[in-house]
């Protein structure tokens, strides 16, 4: 949720939600709602006025009025969980309790630090027997009334999203509390949401250091070890939840979740099993055990699985966009319009709603519907771009800060130096360019282990930029220039000690996190052997393929048009510059090519790579493994053109990727159909 900055920049505005609010913590409501009503004239759409306009209406019981405030505001907030918990004071003072525990669950959903809807829960379970449900509420009850009020506070607004006044509110509560557990843990989801992963996990470790019996901060703990790819330790603390919490499902299905990390999808799936034995109803856990399902190409089992899910909770975006995202799925007219109704939902999250508008556009783009698919995608992805902070300028700056720094100059003066591995092979460049076809390609050699998208290098880089603080851009790229010839080694040592977990025995093994494109100059300094393949599509199937995609995370650039179109642009300037500096260093492979002549590609790339040439990268779908992203279920087809010009059903809508692009990149047929 973005912060409303009407609350912020003017000063009569603050004055006069000062004296409402103050009203309202004197309980004088009539007084307090002719204040909001004044504001919101000027205001309508000012986040606390409607809020506290919600709040005094309801206790003056005029509920319509009260739920038209909530209701407003969630057009304005969709993911503000105190929304959703005053949406259940409403219809419980309504008498409608049904309604009002749903609205609970949400609020606590969004926002875990709501002491009030935890109670109300609580109520409710216990008034209905629910003995597991009420013993979890309670658990979240004594864990908030255990907290001070300034962590309690920081805790509410960071799952508001206001994540610069938590960080600040964090650490000044850190100065005076240095050991306190929860604070930590606080501080390293700051740290995590804004990308910061090492100072998450160290922060994490130390907590659990001094409380290891906390069974929650040992899971949180696991979930960026997770994040950073380091399945052994993740799976380590795991088994440590699983030991000391026998009964835990939470903890069971993660266990689950971490063999599926780490390729034991089989053995995964009997653990969903066991705890769907328990609990058919755990609509979560179907859904999960349909995702490894996929991984190993069973289709139809995952999905009967994503099906279940959406059976037991209707509203449960995810299943549906599971079965949109194996992109072989076609929905029933009824499925269709089940998600049509969710998303018109003014209480459905902003998460679910995403996920219902990408899944729309899928389903809608099989039956040639391009219109409302076209509206579908506008919709999902301006809910993803209004959270995430993304800006063309800031990463503008960002890649061109490479080309100013890595010169000629730059690595003549540096000079030879680094691990002598040959053992890599990064394909790299933008998301949905045909990386995992040539992984699956190369992965099918003998020679080659395929492994996944790998965080390693963006992680050295992030240890590059400094001691900043959070947010700003450090010293990376400039910080290269004083490496040592022993920081070279010692960086490409550990990138080969580190990833070793995500191979076999093959000499070669494939890189295709698609970002490190932006840091080849910091790959060729401390691997210089390593070898660097840049797949490349043609811009109006690559933009829009990023366009139509619901990423897992990361990839902010993809949520518009003209963004997404920048970040093209941006990238081929990139990769020109590094073809300048670098000669013969990188092996550009077209999608196109690659599906014009299978095998002619085949060849060059394991020419480049000096291996022999082996048939099965021709069969490469008939390859049995893993794969883990978007493009799962067509690496294991042979190769077709169904890709290549989807875009052009939506052409008369391109016009911003059009402009961002520019014309150089495309053919002019191209662009007499967009103008």
């Amino acid at each position: 949720m973005k912060e409303d900055k009407s609350n912020t920049n003017d000063p009569t505005l603050s004055v006069d939600l000062s004296e409402a609010t103050q009203a309202v913590k004197e309980n004088r409501f009539e007084d307090a709602l002719i204040l909001f009503e004044i504001i919101l004239k000027d205001h309508p759409n000012n986040i606390d006025a409607l809020y506290l306009a919600s709040v005094s209406s309801r206790y003056l019981k005029k509920f319509d009025d009260s739920q038209k405030y909530i209701e407003n505001l969630l057009l304005n907030a969709p993911d503000m969980g105190r929304a959703y918990q005053e949406l259940g004071h409403i219809n419980r003072d309504m008498g409608n309790d049904e309604k009002a525990v749903i609205n609970y669950r949400q609020a606590c959903e969004l926002n875990p630090a709501l002491l009030s809807s935890w109670n109300m829960l609580h109520q409710y379970f216990i008034k209905n027997k629910n003995q597991p449900a009420a013993d979890h509420a309670q658990q979240q009850i004594k864990k908030l009334e255990s907290l001070p009020p300034a962590l309690l506070y920081i805790d509410q607004i960071l799952n508001e999203g206001r994540l610069g006044l938590a960080e600040r509110q964090c650490r000044a509560f850190l100065k005076k509390n240095p050991t306190h557990t929860y604070a930590m843990s606080l501080l390293s989801e700051i740290a995590n949401r804004l990308g910061y992963f090492d100072d998450a996990e160290f922060l994490l470790e130390k907590a659990v250091e001094f409380k290891p019996n906390d069974g929650d901060l040992r899971m949180q703990y696991a979930a960026i070890l997770r994040k950073k790819q380091k399945f052994a330790k993740t799976m380590e603390q795991v088994n440590i939840l699983c030991d000391q919490y026998p009964d835990n499902p939470v903890y069971q299905a993660q266990k689950a979740s971490e063999m599926m990390q780490n390729g034991d999808h089989e053995q995964a799936i009997t653990m969903f099993d066991s705890i769907l034995n328990k609990n058919p109803y755990n609509f979560s856990t179907h859904t999960s055990k349909g995702h490894a399902q996929k991984t190993l190409g069973k289709t139809d089992q995952a999905i009967n699985s994503y099906q279940n899910a959406y059976k037991i909770k209707p509203d449960h975006g995810e299943a549906f966009f599971s079965l949109a995202n194996l992109k072989t799925y076609s929905f029933t007219p009824d499925e269709l319009n089940s998600m049509r109704e969710q998303v018109e939902r003014v209480d459905l999250s902003l998460r679910d709603k995403a996920y219902f508008h990408f899944a729309l556009a899928q389903g809608c783009e099989v039956i040639n519907e391009f219109d409302e698919a076209f509206f579908h995608l506008q919709q999902g992805n301006k809910i993803k771009n209004d959270q995430s902070k993304y800006s063309i300028e800031r990463m503008d700056a960002e890649l061109q800060a490479q080309i100013d720094v890595c010169d000629e100059a730059f690595f003549k003066d540096l000079g030879s130096g680094g691990h002598t591995t040959k053992d890599p092979i990064f394909i790299l460049g933008l998301p949905r360019a045909g990386s995992t076809l040539i992984e699956q390609i190369l992965a099918s050699h003998s020679m080659i282990d395929g492994t996944l998208e790998l965080p390693n290098i963006l992680s050295i880089a992030q240890s590059l930029r400094g001691d900043d603080i959070y947010g700003k851009l450090g010293n990376y790229p400039k910080s290269m220039k004083s490496l040592t010839l022993n920081q070279r080694e010692e960086f490409g040592k550990k990138f080969i000690e580190d990833t070793r977990m995500h191979r076999k025995d093959a000499p070669m093994f494939t890189d295709k996190m698609p970002n490190n494109f932006r840091h080849i100059g910091l790959i060729h300094l401390i691997m210089p052997n390593a070898k660097i393949i840049d797949a490349r599509r043609y811009p109006l199937d690559c933009c829009f393929s990023m366009f139509k995609q619901l990423f897992a995370q990361g990839q902010e650039f993809s949520y518009g048009l003209a963004e997404a179109g920048s970040y093209y642009k941006s990238y081929v300037e990139l990769m020109n510059h590094w073809d300048q500096v670098l000669p013969n260093k990188i092996l550009r492979v077209n999608n196109e090519d690659v599906i014009e002549d299978l095998e002619g590609q085949v060849k060059r790339m394991l020419d480049y790579l000096e291996l022999p040439f082996e048939e099965e990268c021709i069969s490469f779908y008939e390859t049995d493994r893993s794969v883990r992203t978007a493009s799962s279920e067509q690496v294991r087809q042979p190769i077709n053109k169904k890709g290549m010009g989807r875009w052009k059903p939506y052409a008369k809508n391109l016009q911003p990727l059009l402009k961002s692009i520019g014309e150089d990149l495309l053919y002019p047929e191209d662009i007499s159909l967009i103008k």
